[in-house]
């Protein structure tokens, strides 16, 4: 695994502070976590929904 030690996730942070800027990180980890948000319901409904389906096609038999 990449991360095993502290120093790689230490290197990593300071990669990203360099590439991106301290000032632009806080909005990019905001906007990332909304759209897993969005991403983990949109999931989440289309199980529901295959759910429902799977039920009425069992109920027609």
């Amino acid at each position: 695994m990449f991360l095993k030690e502290p120093s790689h996730i230490l290197l990593l942070l300071v990669v990203l502070v360099v590439l991106f800027g301290a000032k632009r990180l806080p909005d990019s980890a905001r906007s990332l976590g909304k759209s897993l948000r969005i991403f983990k319901s949109e999931i989440k409904e289309i199980n529901q929904d295959e759910k429902k389906s799977g039920e009425e096609g069992t109920s027609e038999k």
